[in-house]
């Protein structure tokens, strides 16, 4: 039976029409209304004689706005009108009969399997076909069709928030109300609900559980032959698939399983085979989890792997239940696996078309793949040893220098009058290319730290698993992070001002002049001042760190995913013209190095654009980034014949260490953010650090700064090989 839905009824809080049936007892459109005792007589009337089937399905419609609290989180108010709806129904059979026999004719009359088969399981259409569907039946509801239970529980709890207040009632509260209704002995015509209904010797909920498992069976063998996982899992040809053999397996057990239920005393045939095909068939995803962390992933290949987990744990699911039914015989011993199953329903129902979900699930298993190319990068960023820490210095201090350089150039595009469009071009690639020079060099750039060393703070914190005694190993990674990045800031800032005061000596030297006059000079000082918009840009810049830090790990996963060294290493043309053993070392060098060529690259289009996009729009938009500041500051400086007031200077350069501590601030907290989010963490000990992180500072200061002379072994970030 179809049930057109009407548009001058009431919309549910995703924005989609909601149908309503008719009904006397039902007062107004949509809203909560008490359940008295009157009400509940008027709305059972009907169903003492052979009802209608609408009316059936406007009484639960009807029930569940009476028990739907004023606001979702009023859970309290939805407990309490279930259990005075419960206790009523127990004190009066009258009532309590015909509300026990439209419960069993939800199982008997309304079709079943595809509440199991789809009901929060993603489809087979994949990510992008996916959020187009979303979309359009928020603008556009589907045709709700009653004879199937999915279709009916969301007409049931139809607002979007319902999935809210039906978990956050107690499961007690839940299961003393279907308990109620299930030992209601009802009459012959309804052969009980105490009891379940058969149908051709077996019962009907039983019977659509298993066809919903032969479905899923099927579902898990098809996702199982995608050429994503035979792509990064080539086993999969070359021995029997898994995927292939539950569905055999599950097929005889689904036959046993009909015949043992003739006999209660006699189980069917062992699933233990069946269950070891499925255990065999989830080593496979996460063996595929795993080298798609080492070979790439995609968004397709995404999508397949959690369709893919989402099947085979509804195949358990359903399996622990088809067992203890056998056993029980009766849906009132199994209440609480009911009540368990039947909140995740709704709250699947409920969320269904919601695209926020749907992205944010996709995305954050994305970014953890991602995020993995970044913890492993940020490990290099991470010092240990005194060698390594001077080490870092040294990159620093050569990333001091060309910064002072982009920076002379960046005064240089300045000056030459072009269009705006061209200006801006030209500023991108100065950045771009200088960004890009610095790490081919092997230099450092301290702000870049964050965003990689971060994710590899993460995969830390993963590590310890809620274990205390693995707290003071991260203590230490987070001191060694901090006296890093340290490191890479006194290493830039102490190259870049005497770099910058150096060129200006020379132009002064060579042309007679002085390399940026006293008006200029004022300015930048005045756009690294404290008492500037300066915090806000360095805000700004911030986050562009943080997304060249995705963009970064994007490319890793593209080069790794797509094989661009292997393919490169194959071109016929460069091996002939440069010779097999350069185009190896460069198809290595891509390797190791895309991704971070690609983030320095991006990261200067990000600095140089965001500028003119303030301009395009009329929006106060611009950067400050502490080592381009910290060069401005060395030309004003050299400008001003090194008078610059203390006052000034001090203010200068306390601005500068500001916009440092800003842009280190946004994008390691936005980085952790998202590195903590991918690999679902909640750290719930960080009051316990803490303590660990300050008792060390009081004992060890110099340690933050300095190695001691005798560090500890190395302990790289541990890689994230959990499953999801």
């Amino acid at each position: 039976m179809l049930i057109d839905v009407i548009p001058a009824r009431s919309r549910g809080l995703d924005g989609s029409l909601v149908a309503h049936i008719s009904h006397p007892a039902l007062t107004g459109k949509g809203k909560t209304h008490l359940l008295g005792r009157t009400t509940l007589k008027a709305l059972l009337a009907r169903l003492k004689t052979a009802p209608p089937a609408d009316d059936k399905v406007s009484l639960w419609v009807a029930l569940a706005d009476a028990i739907r609290p004023p606001r979702a989180h009023r859970a309290e108010a939805a407990a309490a009108a279930l259990t005075t709806l419960t206790q009523t129904l127990a004190t009066d059979p009258e009532l309590r009969a015909p509300l026990s026999a439209a419960l069993v004719s939800l199982f008997v009359d309304h079709k079943q399997v595809s509440l199991y088969v789809f009901s929060g399981l993603l489809p087979s259409t994949g990510f992008f076909s996916e959020i187009a569907r979303r979309l359009g039946h928020r603008l556009l509801p589907d045709v709700i069709n009653t004879n199937y239970l999915k279709d009916l529980l969301a007409v049931i709890f139809h607002r979007r928030d319902d999935e809210i207040w039906v978990d956050a009632v107690a499961d007690e509260v839940w299961i003393a109300f279907f308990q109620i209704l299930l030992t209601e002995g009802g009459s012959a015509e309804h052969h009980g609900t105490g009891k379940l209904v058969p149908r051709d010797s077996l019962p009907v909920a039983v019977a659509e559980i298993l066809e919903a498992l032969r479905m899923l069976s099927y579902h898990v063998s098809a996702i199982g032959l995608d050429p994503e996982l035979v792509r990064v899992d080539p086993q999969l040809e070359e021995v029997e698939s898994p995927f292939l053999a539950q569905n055999a397996e599950l097929v005889r057990y689904l036959k046993s399983y009909r015949a043992g239920w003739q006999e209660p005393d006699t189980m069917p045939e062992s699933e233990n085979h069946l269950i070891v095909m499925l255990d065999q068939c989830n080593d496979v995803l996460q063996r595929v989890r795993r080298r798609a962390t080492r070979q790439g992933t995609s968004l397709t290949l995404t999508f397949t792997l959690e369709r893919l987990r989402q099947h085979l744990d509804r195949i358990h699911e359903l399996l622990d239940l088809l067992r203890e039914l056998h056993a029980a015989r009766e849906i009132s011993l199994l209440l609480p696996r009911v009540v368990a199953l039947f909140k995740r329903l709704v709250r699947a129902e409920c969320r269904k078309n919601r695209l926020s979900d749907h992205w944010r699930t996709h995305v954050e298993l994305l970014s953890l793949r991602m995020t993995e190319s970044a913890s492993k990068t940020g490990e290099h960023y991470i010092t240990t040893t005194r060698s390594e820490y001077l080490g870092m210095l040294a990159s620093a201090a050569l990333g001091g220098v060309i910064i002072a350089i982009m920076a002379a150039f960046k005064i240089m595009l300045a000056h030459k009058g072009m269009a705006p469009l061209n200006e801006a071009f030209a500023f991108c690639l100065n950045y771009g290319l200088g960004f890009a020079l610095i790490h081919i060099l092997g230099g450092t750039v301290a702000t870049k730290q964050p965003a990689m060393t971060a994710n590899a703070i993460a995969a830390s914190i993963e590590e310890t698993r809620g274990k205390t005694r693995n707290l003071d190993n991260l203590a230490e990674v987070i001191v060694r992070t901090l006296r890093s990045q340290f490191a890479a800031i006194v290493g830039n800032l102490g190259l870049a001002i005497p770099t910058a005061i150096l060129i200006s000596l020379a132009v002064a030297h060579l042309s007679g002049g002085q390399f940026i006059g006293i008006a200029k000079a004022d300015a930048l000082i005045a756009d690294a001042s404290p008492l500037s918009g300066a915090p806000f840009y360095a805000a700004i810049a911030g986050v562009c760190l943080f997304l060249s830090g995705l963009i970064a790990a994007y490319y890793d996963n593209l080069a790794a995913y797509n094989r661009i060294p292997q393919r490169l290493a194959q071109l016929r043309w460069a091996r002939r013209l440069l010779g097999e053993a350069l185009v190896e070392r460069i198809a290595r060098y891509v390797e190791n190095n895309l991704g971070a060529l690609a983030g320095n690259f991006f990261f200067g289009f990000l600095l140089g654009g965001t500028t003119a996009l303030g301009v395009l729009f009329g929006l106060p938009l611009d950067i400050r980034h502490i080592a381009f500041s910290a060069a401005y500051t060395g030309y004003a400086f050299a400008a001003y014949d090194f008078s610059l007031p203390i006052a000034t200077l001090a203010l200068t350069m306390g601005g500068v260490l500001l916009i440092g501590l800003v842009n280190l601030l946004v994008s390691f907290s936005l980085a952790l953010s998202v590195a903590l989010r991918a690999r679902s963490i909640t750290f719930a000990q960080s009051g316990t650090l803490s303590s660990l992180i300050l008792r060390r500072l009081f004992a060890r200061p110099l340690e933050f700064i300095f190695p001691p002379r005798a560090a500890p072994a190395p302990e790289s970030a541990p890689r994230n090989d959990k499953p999801l």
